[in-house]
């Protein structure tokens, strides 16, 4: 951990905690100048996150691509990027903490086992939830892996009980924990922690108190409440924030590479463009051209559009693409 002494409770302390699974694309830009104006505003701290877990798909190269396009935003950042592989140990003890107390429970399931299982009479109203296969399949670990001759994920075990995110820009939220989001995995294998367990587990190594992100997320938001809670961790404040999509309604994403930074920069576009149509957004009145640091006092949340935000091909076109 980078941080280099403790954390005041009365800090705020923002994060910036991209996925360099692909180039950062308008969106990524729009909710991380908004995270950063968020916190910077009110005298809080920012933290920098690489959340490097996807293996597969990460790559050195869009690790370093991901800092530069955020320096080339103008954001900046007051530890050291903070790599979430590396604390892997530390998420591997929540994991086996959860799973001593019997909160978790091994799962050798295939997807191909889940989708059979979820297109069976009963088996939820939600494609998305996991039909409990494997709870209380196995007595511990090894007999799972012995029995199926493959590696388990763990599961963690979700109470039948409602979930009430209160988000300070989407309002009060409820789930139904049990029907909503069923058991999901914490970890691919024990050593192989997976994104839930891992946000959480750094967010209060990194001293975290808000989160500012995308709306698509408030769903997982649900899922780190429940593991906060049995872990004893503080929760957050939540802000879930309206998406970027293209004109036609469709979210940006990195596999297309939608509106890129990478493209809008080597297409000739300054950076100032990107701030400036993010302020605009953001109910910032901008004149003159104008860095990410220079509208900190500017910026209200509240004031943000309450829509999505669409990526028109005028917009396109004062970017000169």
């Amino acid at each position: 951990m980078s941080n280099t002494g403790p954390i005041s409770s009365t800090t705020i302390v923002g994060r910036l905690a991209p996925s360099p699974t692909g180039h950062l694309h308008l969106g990524h830009a729009r909710s991380f100048l908004i995270a950063w104006w968020h916190a910077r505003s009110r005298g809080g701290r920012i933290v920098l996150r690489l959340e490097d877990l996807d293996v597969e798909r990460v790559k050195p190269s869009l690790i370093e691509a991901t800092i530069e396009d955020l320096r080339w935003l103008g954001l900046d950042w007051d530890d050291e990027p903070y790599v979430q592989s590396r604390s892997a140990a530390d998420i591997d003890a929540a994991a086996q903490a959860l799973l001593d107390r019997g909160l978790v429970y091994p799962c050798v399931c295939t997807r191909k086992e889940i989708l059979a299982a979820q297109s069976a009479p009963h088996a939820g109203e939600t494609s998305t939830v996991y039909p409990g296969i494997c709870r209380g399949r196995f007595k511990n670990l090894a007999d799972a892996e012995s029995a199926s001759g493959r590696p388990a994920a763990l599961r963690f075990i979700v109470p039948d009980k409602l979930v009430h995110i209160e988000d300070e820009f989407q309002g009060v939220r409820e789930f139904d924990a049990r029907r909503q989001i069923g058991d999901f995995p914490i970890a691919r294998s024990l050593g192989l922690p997976a994104y839930q367990l891992a946000v959480v587990v750094d967010d209060v190594r990194q001293g975290v108190t808000e989160i500012v992100r995308g709306a698509d997320l408030l769903e997982s938001c649900a899922r780190q409440w429940l593991l906060q809670e049995a872990l004893g961790y503080p929760h957050p404040r939540w802000w879930h924030i309206p998406l970027v999509t293209d004109a036609s309604g469709r979210r940006l994403a990195k596999r297309s590479d939608d509106v890129s930074l990478a493209r809008l920069r080597g297409a000739g576009v300054d950076a100032w463009q990107i701030v400036a149509w993010v302020a605009r957004g953001a109910g910032i009145d901008i004149g003159d051209r104008a860095n990410a640091r220079d509208l900190i006092s500017s910026f209200e949340m509240m004031r943000l559009h309450r829509s999505e935000v669409r990526v028109t091909p005028a917009d396109l076109a004062a970017f000169g693409l």
